[in-house]
């Protein structure tokens, strides 16, 4: 699951640790704004209740934030900081993982300069990213053929949804609105959790 500051506010602990109860393994904390105090506060809060559930903690985009709040690895996007850069600040036991879209040559290269995952997507319209390119289903078959390394599908994933890409060839789904603009977000991961089984 990924959170979003402009979706939960205030309700950010309480959502996250709902989805987690509900069976959520991973969380990445995402946030775009400026405020770095309050995103720091933030991350290490998360950070702590992540580690009280044992649930893998990543930050978006941030590397200096994944490495001041001993987060367990970042996330990194086609313009954020190389994965061997990143590798080199964060040391060989955190993971990175990089957002693909639709480009199976480029997740190729992340594996081979040594990520420990890469995201596909969008699949669906996405309210959180809505120009981000859209990616066909079949490309996770595809990969599934040629990578060693586990496969996030990102973008308008909902539980209706989710089983085709996990069909597909997707080891994790990547999701934002379906767990946390939702009333019940612990029923909501449950939900989720239970397409993998």
């Amino acid at each position: 699951m990924i959170t979003d500051h402009a979706l939960l506010g205030d309700a950010l602990l309480e959502k996250a640790e709902q989805a987690i109860t509900g069976g959520a393994r991973i969380l990445q904390y995402r946030d775009k704004t400026d405020d770095q105090q309050r995103r720091k506060t933030e991350a290490w809060a998360l950070a702590q209740l992540c580690q009280q559930h044992d649930v893998t903690f990543l930050i978006n985009d941030d590397v200096a934030l994944a490495q001041s709040c001993q987060a367990d690895g970042v996330h990194l996007g086609q313009q954020d900081t190389a994965v061997d850069m990143a590798r080199q600040q964060l040391g060989k036991n955190k993971i990175i993982g990089v957002t693909c879209h639709a480009d199976l040559q480029a997740a190729i290269t992340a594996e081979n300069k040594g990520a420990d995952y890469v995201a596909f997507g969008r699949f669906f319209p996405s309210q959180t990213k809505p120009l981000a390119p859209p990616a066909e289903v079949n490309i996770l078959t595809q990969a599934r053929a040629q990578l060693h390394i586990p496969i996030v599908a990102i973008g308008g994933i909902t539980i209706e949804n989710g089983a085709q890409l996990i069909e597909a060839g997707a080891d994790m789904l990547a999701v934002i609105h379906d767990i946390f603009v939702v009333t019940d977000s612990q029923l909501a991961a449950q939900q989720l959790a239970q397409l993998f089984s």
